[in-house]
């Protein structure tokens, strides 16, 4: 039976479960819609969630590379052994999940370990330089989504017991919005997308992915439209089913 205590802090999580995706959304809508407000997230927040959807998605495929602010240095070549201690990593965090039957956490580090096997051996080092250049506003609209998730830490967990996921909260919603409204826009206004150069960084993403690998615009836009109503879709789902199961407790 529930004390008094308890009960008051299940309705709390419930009111915050309820406002806590879609007012972080909104906010950060809001502040996109304005010069400044778009200037400030980009520079304090989507520009780091950008860099570190480079690096990560480069990791995986077995580059080496570092996150920096606007540019995010990497290895002209694959390295095997940096391969291997990325697999080594992922695979000791499943088994030190395994070990203490933190299932939900043992089998998402076991698809990632599966990602990164297809990403480092299946994929040619040419198809994962186009997916790393892709994936700096596609780590945006998928890091961005999955840090707007951590809402949902279970409550035995540091993201949960420190607050640390309303701070995260704030980061993806700021990172998913600032890209998702502007490749949205970009459909019909072309001149949205950032083709061009970067100050002291190169060719933008875009170019690269143009000039570089051969993609149309079209198929830029459609793409990364595409993995962001996908990512859309799945907090939605996420955002239902822990609204749902939190009510039904």
């Amino acid at each position: 039976m529930q004390t008094e205590w308890q009960l008051a802090e299940s309705q709390l999580e419930t009111r915050l479960r309820t406002w806590a995706i879609p007012g972080a959304l909104a906010g950060a809508f809001l502040l996109v819609s304005t010069g400044a407000g778009r200037f400030l997230l980009r520079i304090f927040l989507s520009m780091w969630v950008h860099e570190l959807g480079h690096a990560s998605t480069a990791w995986l495929c077995g580059f080496p590379a570092f996150p920096g602010p606007w540019l995010t240095p990497m290895a002209e070549s694959r390295s095997p052994f940096f391969g291997f201690m990325v697999f080594g990593a992922i695979a000791a965090g499943a088994f030190w999940a395994w070990r203490r039957e933190r299932w939900r956490l043992c089998a998402a580090l076991a698809g990632l370990l599966a990602v990164q096997l297809f990403c480092t051996v299946a994929l040619s080092a040419a198809t994962a330089k186009q997916l790393i250049v892709f994936m700096g506003d596609g780590g945006c609209l998928v890091l961005g989504s999955l840090l707007m998730l951590t809402v949902y830490a279970p409550g035995e967990s540091a993201l949960k017991r420190g607050w640390l996921r309303w701070g995260f909260l704030g980061i993806g919603a700021g990172a998913f919005v600032d890209v998702f409204v502007q490749w949205w826009a970009s459909r019909t206004d072309f001149d949205r997308i950032p083709f061009g150069m970067n100050e002291g960084a190169g060719l933008s993403d875009p170019s690269v992915l143009s000039e570089t690998f051969g993609w149309s615009t079209d198929q830029i836009v459609h793409r990364y439209v595409a993995l962001g109503c996908v990512c859309l879709a799945v907090v939605a789902v996420a955002y239902l089913r822990g609204l749902a199961r939190k009510r039904s407790d």
